[in-house]
């Protein structure tokens, strides 16, 4: 049987879903301490550009994927200024964020526009990428799909069994009750949005430095919103997170080798797909109701300021 056709399509779905894998595991962490940060998309497309102008610049790709991990955790970080000192209202803030982020790449990505970069290496694993059919497809990639997969394996660990997972699920829940037992909750909420915002750097990185790899303007094209979707989708689960993000990269590839199929559907409603799963996803969240929120964090999005 041949499997040509096959094995390039199963590389390019886990390529589209690595971005969504770190956005929404950014998104995870920040919404797990309490914080409803609707800022990815802008903390996405900061961490392209900053990253893609590092390895333009001669960095290389390691030092790109750091720099762009530094540049959504400030974005992050303003955004923790804004709702978590100051008090603003956290989805205008968020907006804003997205808003400002989209315009400051364009701005500082305008000199980049048409440039292209070295292809990002991939990984030769002894034995396993020799394998017919499953060594091409599993173990034949960059070596940041195992980062965003050792990410997520981190992350179920960090919430399930460490200390600190527990008490930043503590402050997420009720920031009342671990406040009144010692713990600062506007420094946690502060340090897991600034995590959250590398991670999300690092997925929009990952779009400039590895899937394409160049910057234009507005490439992440929404994937911050799939992100957030994901979150609420997965009920603020890691491991069903990780198989959103894989199911809705899927869906991005789809459009693109449907085609071979001999299936004719104009592209414009194959590029829909996406966004339109999305909005199917949180339509059929939302009339579960209770269902659906009893996974959330009971604190998310609740403002917290301390009394005396």
């Amino acid at each position: 049987m041949d499997y040509g056709f096959l094995i390039p399509a199963f590389q390019s779905i886990i390529i589209a879903s690595t971005p969504l894998v770190f956005a929404a595991m950014g998104e995870l962490i920040s919404e797990r301490a309490g914080v409803l940060n609707l800022g990815v998309e802008g903390m996405m497309i900061m961490g392209a550009v900053v990253g893609f102008a590092v390895v333009i610049a001669g960095g290389g790709g390691v030092l790109g994927f750091a720099a762009a991990a530094v540049a959504g955790a400030l974005m992050a970080g303003l955004f923790g200024l804004l709702t978590l000192v100051l008090y603003a209202n956290a989805v205008a803030t968020g907006l804003a964020l997205t808003l400002f982020g989209l315009g400051l790449s364009a701005l500082l990505g305008s000199q980049f526009v048409g440039l292209s970069a070295d292809a990002f290496p991939k990984l030769h694993i002894p034995v396993l990428s020799d394998i017919p059919v499953l060594g091409p497809v599993l173990f034949q990639h960059d070596p940041m799909i195992y980062v965003s997969l050792l990410t997520a394996v981190g992350l179920a660990w960090f919430f399930r069994s460490s200390r600190a997972g527990l008490i930043v699920r503590a402050v997420g829940d009720d920031h009342d009750a671990a406040h009144a037992i010692g713990y600062n909750v506007v420094a946690i909420r502060f340090a897991a949005a600034c995590a959250g915002g590398a991670l999300a750097g690092i997925g929009g990185a990952y779009l400039s430095i590895v899937q394409t790899p160049l910057f234009v303007e507005n490439m992440t094209a929404g994937r911050g919103w799939i992100a957030l979707a994901l979150v609420v989708f997965a009920s603020w689960k890691v491991g069903r997170v990780l198989l959103g993000a894989y199911l809705f990269g899927g869906i991005t590839i789809i459009q693109l080798h449907v085609q071979g199929f001999g299936i004719s559907i104009p592209s414009q409603i194959l590029s829909m797909l996406p966004y339109i799963a999305t909005v199917v996803v949180l339509t059929v969240i939302s009339a579960k109701g209770i269902q659906a929120r009893s996974g959330a964090p009971r604190a998310l999005g609740q403002t917290f300021k301390v009394t005396h």
